[in-house]
């Protein structure tokens, strides 16, 4: 019926299944892989998967399949898994919970038991045994921007359509259901002639040219204006407008955390990470001394911020986001950032500002010619950057990486992912799943890079298997310091909960089934011998999967991750005196 995901225009004219309906549309938005498990409710539909030009994956669980499928969506826009009803889709919610929160566009499919077992109310495995089949879905309601019944054959073509393009265009996840009886029902198929149309909203002309002539209005009379480019400016797809303001206007940019990767680091105009009072010195001076903060994208969480310590003003700030601005304390709803962001550039004269201090840039720490050889936190992530190359994605765990990470100076065009907002520990290795293979449909010989905390991989270390089975090759760097170093910083420094059984992280490559020659593994536990690895050819060019066990102490950590966990720590002490 279809060759790799495009349907015949003699077959246009007659319906087609459900089931071929919906994968062609994933396959038309760019998705070429699905993650997910198999299970009863769903195995019919995943029969048309291969006819319909889609992979499938196969992941070891429901929650690292949703892992992998926010990877993907980061890397290629838009991601789908797929899960069986009730113990598969239950498995998933944390996953979604973290594409939602960290807004990215991942469409989940669960099979379903038919809608006439549903409507008697049946008594069926992977049920509560109630009668009830929508308590799922229910739950999945405040997780996702969208929730599809495809129940009626009558709808089933439109729901797919808005559904899909509600998670595109809103970035967040949607959920449909796929009764087992509605597999092989008829649709329309003339519908898939027409693409699904994916652009953005538009503004209001006039409330955008009116928008526009008030940020500039206070945008000329500013003398040391800034801009700060957040995580939003990536998942709604206004990072080729960032640029080009940002080399327009020649002024000042800084990203926060979230945003690490989404401006050029090899701009003479970047400042590095503003982070509040975990900012690299002279960072947090010079952005909150502008007397104007042009923000992108903002996302204001506790990690973000470093525990809330910025110290910017709103009277000081103009804030652009995809559903609204907001010029100081007036908000404007509905003007979204893409349309301003264009017109702005379009209309921007040359500013009169004052040149501000010089802009910082990352060294290698003094520590380097000390007589200690320990790898610390301190010296080993400025190193990393140069060991960097342009085009490399590079994936970080909640803990000491993502806020190691904080003192990599990137390469033109480095991908950072991470979840620094949802923060669920485990993210990154599953992740990293979905990241490597979007990366090599997309082409390019880009190089995927995870650093994890020991602690953290042991939630999700099955993904692994996973990149094997599919020829995956990332450089994994497993940092080993005994336990959750980021819980201990934030209480318990010395306590047994935050620490962990020690695996022999190198043996699990061939316990997962890697074959003789198609991996390596590396030991480092010294500066020198760091130095050694990261200059060798073999290992930064390796054409198969590395895994590096780098222990650090387990009582060091980055400066961030310090400063956000004593204000964490004092906010929870606040609270407990007060409740």
């Amino acid at each position: 019926m279809a060759v790799n995901g495009d349907i015949r225009t003699s077959e246009l004219k007659e319906p087609v299944d459900v089931a071929a309906y919906l994968f062609t549309r994933l396959k038309q938005i760019g998705i070429d892989s699905i993650h997910g498990l198999p299970g009863d409710f769903n195995l019919v539909a995943l029969d048309y998967l291969e006819s319909c030009g889609l992979k499938w994956v196969g992941n070891c669980n429901e929650l690292n399949a949703g892992y992998a499928a926010d990877g993907y969506a980061r890397i290629k826009g838009i991601s789908a898994v797929i899960t069986t009803f009730g113990v598969g889709e239950l498995s998933l919610p944390n996953a979604i919970a973290g594409s939602f929160a960290e807004f990215v566009p991942v469409v989940h499919i669960v099979g379903t038991p038919s809608t006439i077992s549903q409507k008697n109310g049946m008594l069926l495995h992977h049920t509560l045994g109630n009668g009830n089949f929508h308590v799922f879905a229910d739950i999945a309601a405040h997780v996702t921007v969208e929730v599809a019944k495809l129940t009626d054959p009558r709808d089933i073509a439109a729901q797919v359509d808005h559904a899909l393009r509600e998670c595109y265009l809103q970035s967040r996840p949607v959920y449909l259901t796929l009764p087992t009886d509605m597999v092989r029902r008829k649709v329309e198929g003339q519908r898939l002639k027409t693409k699904l149309d994916l652009s953005p909203h538009k503004n209001d002309p006039d409330k955008e040219d009116y928008v526009v002539d008030v940020v500039l209005r206070y945008l000329t009379k500013a003398k040391n204006p800034v801009i700060l480019v957040d995580s939003c400016a990536i998942r709604h797809r206004v990072l080729e407008e960032t640029h080009e303001l940002i080399e327009k206007s020649g002024l000042p940019v800084f990203v926060a955390p979230m945003g690490k990767g989404a401006v050029d680091e090899t701009l003479p105009s970047f400042g590095g990470i503003y982070a509040g009072a975990a900012s690299n010195p002279g960072v947090q001076d010079r952005v909150e001394s502008a007397d104007l903060l042009l923000t992108i994208g903002s996302v204001k969480s506790d990690f973000n911020t470093a525990g809330f310590s910025y110290r910017t003003s709103q009277l000081k700030t103009i804030d652009f986001h995809s559903t609204y601005t907001r010029v100081r304390y007036s908000e404007y709803p509905n003007v979204g950032m893409k349309g301003v962001l264009r017109k702005l550039i379009n209309r921007l004269p040359t500013l009169s500002v004052q040149p501000g201090p010089a802009v910082p840039h990352n060294a290698i720490s003094g520590e380097a010619n000390s007589g200690d050889t320990a790898i610390t936190h301190q010296w080993f992530w400025p190193r990393l950057g140069h060991w960097l190359q342009e085009g490399d994605i590079v994936l970080t765990e909640t803990g000491t990486s993502n806020y190691g990470i904080f003192d990599t100076r990137f390469p033109k065009n480095v991908t950072n992912i991470s979840q620094i907002l949802w923060g669920s520990i485990g993210y990154a290795t599953g992740s990293c799943q979905g990241v490597a293979l979007a990366a090599r449909e997309l082409g390019g010989n880009r190089r995927t890079i995870l650093f994890t905390g020991d602690g953290s991989f042991q939630l999700t270390c099955q993904e692994v298997s996973t990149m094997i089975r599919h020829d995956l090759n990332p450089i994994i760097f497993i940092i080993c310091n005994n336990g959750y170093t980021i819980e201990r910083f934030i209480h318990g420094m010395e306590a047994g909960y935050n620490d962990i059984q020690n695996w022999k992280y190198k043996d699990l490559l061939p316990a997962f089934g890697a074959k003789e020659g198609n991996y390596k593994t590396y030991q480092v536990q010294t500066k020198s011998e760091v130095e050694a690895l990261l200059q060798d050819e073999n290992f930064s060019k390796a054409p198969y999967l590395q895994l590096v066990e780098l222990y650090m102490p387990w009582d060091d950590s980055p400066t961030g991750l310090c400063v956000t966990a004593e204000a964490s720590a004092r906010n929870n002490a606040k609270m407990l005196e007060t409740s």
